[in-house]
């Protein structure tokens, strides 16, 4: 830390991730030698990132200092505020802290990958209190679309850090307790350092429409059909709104089915905890579904992002295995497309439609809300914190500079607004704060079971692969005379059809041929410089004839005999 130019006696922040950008949300607060991180999240791949199943941070520098890490504590459930917690403990076995629902979903994931026997997992409460030699962790309620979700304050010698989670002021939640305003306000009393809040919906005006808005419209939608089955897609983690469909369902004496592993574990956690409550005897599984009439039954599933592999996807592409549509099916998309997932819906929309499905979506028929404040919340949490500085986090550039401008709005100078980067380190006293350096906060790839083994070269190739295809080239080269035995032949896979490309597929041949030779001839059997010219020679020529660059990929056997 002392390269970073950071003062004995100040505190440091930093983002490792959730600056600039939606997702990987990983905060640090460091004084001297303790660090208490706040959440530890992942980001979905953009569709450039091709093959890549999840992005991470890069945790170098938190695996350096490691023996500084006191605690990781969480905010709430989300992926992009826990899904990075299994791949940091796997270099860093710290301390975990979350509420009851979070830690149930973080076991879950600590249970694939191996790690829960040796994890150190804590349940928190928002009244628990964290204490450490040089600074203390305590809690605040807060609302979102998903239950048991905390701000958290950090409790150092040069005063309170604030981080708020993803929250909005929901004054009337379906299935959990109201966001404690005094509690938010008792901090801003006491005095608060430094704020870091939530940015995602800092460019829409107004307040969030409560969670009990979107569960009138669920109710009119079930008033309205009375003919066929409900299929209900949303988010697994919103148990709110699951709540509210089962409850409808319940009113108008509808059976509830539940499909999608997600959605299933949901479920269980939920009841396990106490926020779903489905009275005796409305589950049915789905072999109970086929005995019961269409229009007495609720499928709650996966899927309202258009996601191929989800239940809602298959049942409209017609390869669900247990569930087809029917005719006077009303199915309900209750959220919005996240963005880069619009095509996929919509391709998802029509297969219903085409079935013969009523579909009810979009913020015309009312049936979903954010879980993010918006303006006037933003500018709420100012108010009851009245930060000394002020940091915006969970954005993307434009979403903190225009959360920035409320927060002077709000009373805090401009000179002590800071809009930071990914590594890059605040440090903070009483009564000043400065950039005090930066350290590497790179994006990380996960692809399968591999992490960081996909780098920018990869991602390259299969971005070429996809747009422009591939061509094998295979000979057979004697090592001692040099001369081609057998080839070289050119397969082609994405770039030409081979039955129609034949004069352009033998000139390709010849050109290898050509390369080989120009090399051979002289006495050099090096492989490397032999693919080398094939690539060269081959790709210009290609070019030339289809205006296209494929992959190619010499595969050389040579021969010792």
């Amino acid at each position: 830390m002392n390269k970073l130019n950071v003062k004995n006696n100040e505190v440091a922040i930093y983002g490792v991730g959730g600056l600039g950008e939606i997702g990987k949300n990983t905060y640090g607060v460091q004084f001297q030698d303790e660090i208490i991180l706040i959440d530890a999240g992942i980001k979905f791949p953009e569709q450039n990132l091709l093959g890549v199943d999840y992005v991470i941070p890069d945790y170098q520098y938190l695996i350096k200092n490691k023996d500084k890490i006191k605690a990781l504590v969480i905010t709430h459930g989300h992926e992009d505020h826990i899904g990075g917690v299994p791949y940091l403990l796997k270099y860093i076995n710290v301390p975990v802290y979350a509420g009851p629902l979070a830690m149930s979903l973080i076991k879950d994931k600590l249970q694939e990958h191996g790690l829960l026997r040796q994890a150190h997992l804590h349940v928190i409460e928002p009244d628990s209190v964290l204490k450490f030699d040089k600074m203390s962790v305590t809690f605040f309620r807060t609302t979102h679309s998903i239950p048991d979700t905390v701000g958290v304050a950090v409790h150092t010698p040069c005063g309170a850090v604030v981080e708020t989670g993803d929250y909005k002021f929901d004054l009337t939640p379906v299935t959990h307790e109201p966001p404690d305003l005094q509690e938010m306000a008792k901090l801003g009393r006491d005095g608060v350092l430094c704020l870091l809040s939530d940015s995602t919906n800092a460019e829409k005006p107004g307040w969030t429409r409560s969670e009990k808005w979107v569960r009138y419209s669920i109710r009119r939608i079930f008033d309205k059909a009375t003919h066929g089955r409900i299929i209900f897609a949303t988010f697994a983690s919103n148990i709110s709104r699951i709540q509210s469909a089962c409850d409808a369902a319940v009113s108008h004496g509808r059976k509830i089915a539940i499909f999608g592993r997600s959605m299933e574990t949901s479920l269980i956690n939920g009841q396990k905890l106490g926020y779903l409550k489905i009275p005796d005897g409305s589950l049915v599984t789905a072999e109970q579904l086929h005995t019961i009439p269409a229009n007495k039954t609720l499928i709650i599933c996966t899927g309202s992002q258009g996601e191929p592999l989800a239940a809602l996807s298959r049942i409209a592409n017609g390869t669900h295995r247990q569930i087809s549509i029917q005719p006077h099916d009303t199915v309900v998309f209750s959220s919005n497309p996240i963005p880069g997932n619009t095509i996929s819906v919509n391709k998802v929309i029509n297969e219903l439609e085409e079935d013969g499905a009523n579909v009810i979506h979009g913020k015309i028929n009312r049936i979903h809300t954010s879980g993010h404040g918006r303006q006037e919340e933003q500018k709420l949490m100012l108010r009851l914190m009245k930060p000394k500085f002020f940091m915006p986090i969970h954005g993307e550039y434009r979403m903190l500079k225009i959360h920035v401008h409320m927060a002077q709005e709000c009373g805090v100078p401009k000179q002590n607004c800071f809009i930071m980067q990914n590594g890059d380190v605040l440090a903070l006293t009483k009564d000043s704060a400065r950039i005090a350096g930066h350290f590497a906060a790179g994006d990380v790839y996960i692809d399968g079971n591999g992490i960081g083994n996909v780098g920018h070269v990869v991602l390259h190739d299969r971005q070429l692969l996809s747009e422009e295809g591939l061509v094998l080239v295979v000979a057979t080269i004697n090592s001692k005379s040099g001369k081609v035995e057998a080839g070289p032949d050119l397969l082609s896979r994405g770039f030409v059809y081979m039955r129609q490309s034949g004069k352009l597929l033998s000139k390709g041949r010849q050109i290898c041929y050509g390369a080989i030779a120009s090399l051979t001839n002289n006495g050099d059997t090096n492989q490397v410089h032999i693919k080398k010219v094939i690539i060269n020679n081959l790709q210009r020529f290609l070019y030339q004839k289809t205006r296209r660059h494929p992959l190619i990929i010499p595969i050389l056997v040579m021969d010792n005999h």
